[in-house]
């Protein structure tokens, strides 16, 4: 027998040789738990012990099934007698579905036992209590509850979820809430606290199977015996879900729900500080069968013996002194740590706590910028200071996303030998970095996004003072590390190379340096400053780009930093990237493009003394000195750098004139389907400088071709350009309202172009074709005008910032119109196809090698194809509404050829020509905006009030327009909204109609209407936020032509005054 077969396939190998990466990230996570300050309320240190064997090969055992009944009633002295166990198994087997259980058996049976020995009480003896140790979780384990005892459909009564309920006490979220009739109590909106009386009168009136008491965020114990009467009132099954307690229960600092509740839920790796289990406890035979069966088969298949055996190991130190001790050690810190939160002035939400967990209330920290700060970025910024909680809602939060509470406690904190002085130190770390955040709402595409920054300094000395904190208490790391797993608390190093690498890492270092990077080659070198918000310097450094790497990484740099600087250097340029900090005085909202790695390299090999000879020394006395003093020596003139904005008033300023534009008095263009549209039977209509189709057969008819199976759009007349070269992307970041950086190849993205005084210039599509090759589509009728800004912009020769007017390009991009004669072959022009049918059609037309690439196209995705022959760019986008519809970019010598070869092959589907007539009702019906009527035009409609703020990333530090933008938008209080007119053959209505309530006053305006697929009147109108709810109003619809409504004296008997429009106010976006 060969020396290595009985192991060649144990793989018994050291973890660090098997799997390295593996052995790291335990090691990382050892080292981050005992650096930390853990304060989750479900979360604790399991015992040694109970991790030796939950690591046991117990693991690798499969025992569908239950140990005998008997066995759980047997001493723990019988159970141990193995001898005597073994000679029975043998004998009479068991019960499971698989062999090899000799040793299982008692496992599981003691581990049932002390179980029901940590709960026994002298009304409620061991012997009467049944435990199922096999859940996997406590979700499971509620699950089995509600299958035991509840009928589906059937009415289950818990505390609702957003007032410290858990999401199995019937969350809609959660399958209890989706199968089961919930009716959720709640605390008193006074006292915060439950209200046994009301919950009663809800019991009888709700008549509920089950109730449930137990909580995940209410910190205070109920009281059983009252709900154990609200249950026999009304016939219900009581059950306690003491997850979060039970610890605290076994050692007496928690009342025992076991004499009072019918059920008793817990999982096990809370207070208890077991592995992650869950167990059941019933008082009588036919419910532990309920329960048992409910388990297994019900829900689950084989147990997990192991986390069984560490189970039994955890209840066995449960009974012990010490473990008794450390409960009441958890109450007594958690009280402190309440009682230190309120000197410092935080409300606790319910009024404190009486267990091992507390929630504080954010919005007792008082608004800045006019927010308060939300539990999720609080949380976030206190875990980059060391501090580990969570959010949570708190009664009065309406929605998670936006809960105010901080939820906390003490268990882990305790194991670690935590007393009153370390918990109330814990309580002013927190506050300290509470009070130095700044919060503030993003707008998305659905609903406002909290934010929070915090001030770097805070942030740095709070993280170091935690750090100090966790080394003096019990659990020692395995090691000390420092960037990039703790990112501000980089032990000493003498290297004075950092290395900035990632896919962000040029676009994050040009916002960052004083210095025009665009000019950096590969292998190049040059020294710039590094300046923080105020324009003070932190260091001055040396840099190099270093070759594209092929990985994840891709750009690179090396900077060269002085030794007495670069601690300081290092905590900002990681700020910066993590996107928690402030940095630019008056915009809480500027975040720098990121994230970038950061490493200070320190390593003796090749690539340091390399670049550390090459890179130039640079002056250490420069750090602190104001940029203003140093002007000559950084180059003002670009897009943005930070401390940009604090030099302004100290730099040249460039005689630079606002943009104006004046449409210039034009002949009608036709575009090259002229012929096309007039062989078809258009009705051909002047439109933005065109003569373009309005319509083929009719509006409505051309209307539902495109949402029954396709329509195909002439819309050559808008315009295309081409951005391109190494500039491209730094210019549309530049020029355009959304996250250009963020696009990949192959993406599109909306967008809206500003002056620098915020007026909306045009909205439009942007697509990324290649790294360096973007298309921008604009409307037509601002083509000249958009054409005439871009190469200003891209020229230097208009004015973009009047806070800072040396902003500027650097080095131009290459813009051309693809619909100049002068780029011969590279000419584009738009073609849509939009409907359920579209993709169809074009895979009819598509190169065979492509089919598959067009059919998983993605919306919103763009790329290469060859229809019909033909070279195109083709893209999942639209301005129908449709789910499925493309644009197509053409030669406008092939766009006839390309037209009428989609009109056949979509003929079989339905397909036709469409005109701007159906073009208009259907953006009007989707909800979509048209520029002059839902943006911009006569109202200067805003994007933030035409329902797309999302598309306007303020988290940018600049984009022209910017702050003008931000000030624009915070004083208006007019919305769009969508209305349909429900009677037939009502009057129409129009541009600048009034929208008045039922009082006469006037709320808006129309700035749109169509006939819908119904053939019914819908529109969008203009009108003031507070009265923009779903629900009727009027129009009164104004003379056409600009005539007036007859006056007072000009009536007569026979005379017509216009009469109001009955309209609601609808659903701004329908659902497709």
């Amino acid at each position: 027998m060969p020396k290595d077969l009985t192991n060649q396939f144990l793989f018994e190998t050291d973890l660090t040789k098997i799997d390295p990466l593996f052995a790291e990230l335990i090691d990382r996570e050892d080292e981050r738990q005992a650096r930390q300050i853990v304060l989750i309320p479900s979360e604790s240190i399991c015992s040694w012990p109970v991790r030796r064997v939950l690591d046991s090969s117990f693991s690798n055992l499969y025992a569908e099934g239950y140990p005998a009944a008997d066995n759980t009633l047997m001493s723990t002295a019988d159970l141990g007698d193995l001898p005597m166990r073994l000679a029975h198994y043998r004998r009479y087997g068991d019960r499971r579905f698989y062999k090899g259980n000799a040793y299982v058996n008692p496992v599981e049976a003691l581990c049932r036992r002390r179980a029901a020995e940590c709960f026994a009480t002298a009304k409620t003896p061991f012997g009467s209590i049944f435990a199922n140790v096999q859940p996997l979780s406590g979700a499971a384990a509620n699950l089995a509850v509600y299958e035991a005892f509840v009928p589906l459909g059937g009415t289950v009564m818990g505390l609702s979820l957003m007032e410290g309920g858990h999401l199995t006490h019937g969350s809609k979220f959660n399958m209890t809430g989706k199968r089961y009739n919930i009716v959720s109590y709640h605390v008193d909106p006074q006292t915060e606290l439950l209200d046994y009386d009301a919950i009663l009168a809800l019991a009888k009136e709700a008549k509920p199977k089950m109730i449930i008491t137990g909580y995940t965020s209410y910190p205070w114990a109920p009281d059983f015996a009252k709900f154990r009467q609200i249950a026999d009132e009304v016939g219900a099954i009581l059950m306690a879900d003491i997850a979060h307690p039970v610890g605290l229960a076994i050692a007496g600092a928690y009342p025992n729900p076991i004499d009072h509740c019918d059920v008793v839920t817990f999982t096990t790796h809370k207070t208890l500080m077991g592995p992650r289990g869950a167990v059941i406890l019933t008082k009588t035979e036919e419910h532990a069968r309920k329960i048992d069966a409910a388990v297994f088969p019900g829900e689950q298949g084989g147990p997990h013996m192991n986390t069984i055996a560490a189970l039994a190991v955890a209840f066995h130190l449960a009974q012990s002194d010490g473990f008794k001790k450390l409960q009441g050690k958890i109450v007594e810190n958690a009280g402190h740590l309440a009682d230190e939160f309120k000197k410092l002035g935080l409300r606790l939400a319910y009024g404190g706590t009486d267990t091992h967990k507390l929630l504080i209330d954010l919005k007792s920290l008082g608004k800045k910028n006019g927010v308060v700060l939300y539990g999720e970025p609080a949380a976030h910024i206190l875990e980059l200071a060391g501090i580990v909680l969570n959010k949570n809602t708190i009664p009065g939060d309406a929605e998670t996303a936006f809960g105010t509470g901080l939820r906390m406690g003490t268990p882990w904190l305790t194991q670690r030998g935590a007393g009153e002085a370390e918990v109330r130190q814990v309580a002013r770390f927190i506050h300290r970095i509470l009070t130095a955040c700044e919060p503030f709402l993003y707008k998305g595409l659905t609903r406002p996004l909290p934010r929070g920054k915090v001030d770097p300094r805070v942030l740095r000395e709070v993280s170091e003072e935690v750090d100090a904190f966790c080394a003096k208490l019990a659990v020692r790391p395995p090691r000390v590390s420092g960037y990039p797993h703790f990112p501000y608390l980089d032990p000493a190093k003498g290297g004075r190379l950092i290395k900035i690498t990632g896919p962000h890492a040029e676009a994050f270092l040009a916002d960052t340096i004083a210095g025009d990077l665009s000019t950096l080659k590969n292998g190049g070198v040059m020294t710039a400053f590094v300046l923080d918000g105020d324009g003070r310097v932190i260091d001055e450094v040396s840099l190099a780009r270093l070759p594209r790497a092929n990985d994840a990484r891709r750009d690179g740099f090396v900077l060269k930093a002085n030794p007495q600087n670069i601690r300081s250097l290092l905590v900002w340029l990681r700020g910066l990237s993590d996107g928690f900090t402030l940095f630019e005085p008056g915009d809480v909202t500027a975040k720098i493009e990121g994230p970038a790695v950061i490493e200070q390299l320190e390593e003796d090999c090749e690539f340091v003394k390399t670049w550390t000879a090459k890179l130039p020394d640079t002056d250490p006395q420069m750090a602190g000195r104001s940029g203003a003093e140093l002007l000559a020596r950084i180059p003002v003139k670009r897009p943005y750098f930070i401390g940009q904005h604090a030099l302004a008033k100290a730099a040249p300023k460039p005689d630079l004139p606002a943009f104006a534009w004046q449409e210039p008095a034009e002949a009608l263009k036709r575009t090259s389907l002229y012929e096309e549209h007039k062989k078809l039977g258009g009705k051909l209509v002047p439109f933005a400088g065109h003569e373009m189709p309005v319509r083929y057969v009719s509006t409505i008819e051309e209307h539902n071709a495109v949402r029954k199976a396709a329509g195909l759009f002439d819309v050559s007349h808008m315009g295309v350009f081409e951005v391109s070269g190494p500039r491209a992307l730094a210019f549309l970041d530049l020029v355009c309202s959304n996250y250009i950086g963020a696009m990949a190849v192959g993406d599109s993205l909306y967008n809206y172009l500003f002056d620098h005084d915020a007026n909306l210039l045009d909205d439009l599509l942007v697509y990324r074709l290649e790294e360096e090759r973007f298309f921008m589509v604009v409307n037509a009728a601002n083509e000249a005008k958009d054409w005439a800004w871009l190469t200003a912009v891209n020229e230097g020769r208009v004015l973009l910032d009047a806070e800072t007017p040396q902003r500027a390009m650097e080095a131009p991009a290459v813009l051309r119109n693809l619909k100049e004669a002068q780029w011969g072959a590279e000419r584009r022009v738009d073609l849509a196809l939009q409907g359920p049918k579209s993709k169809e059609i074009l895979l009819r037309l598509v190169d065979v090698h492509q089919k598959e690439v067009l059919r998983k196209l993605g919306r919103t995705k763009c790329g290469y194809f060859k229809l019909a022959g033909f070279d195109t760019v083709a893209s999942r986008t639209g301005y129908t509404g449709e789910a499925i519809g493309f644009e197509i970019f053409v030669h406008p010598d092939q766009a006839t050829a390309l037209w009428n070869a989609i009109l056949e092959a979509g003929k079989e589907f339905g397909a036709l020509p469409i005109g701007l007539g159906a073009r208009d009702s259907l953006r009007i019906e989707a909800g979509l905006p048209l520029y002059g009527h839902e943006l911009a035009g006569h109202y200067d409609i805003t994007p933030d009030e035409a329902g797309f703020a999302g598309y306007v990333k303020l988290h940018k530090p600049f984009f022209i327009g910017k702050r003008p933008y931000m000030k624009k938008v915070a004083g208006r209080e007019m919305k769009i909204v969508r209305f349909a007119v429900p009677a037939k053959g009502s009057k129409p209505v129009k541009l600048g109609d009034p929208i008045i309530d039922d009082k006469g006053a006037c709320l808006g305006y129309v700035t749109s209407c169509a006939t819908d697929t119904e053939g019914l009147l819908v529109g969008q109108a203009y009108v003031q936020q507070k009265k923009a709810a779903l629900g009727p109003i009027l129009i009164l619809p104004l003379p056409a032509g600009g005539k007036k409504s007859p006056g007072a004296e000009d009536l007569k008997p026979g005379s017509r005054l216009p009469m109001p429009v009955e309209a609601q106010i609808i659903k701004r976006f329908p659902k497709r």
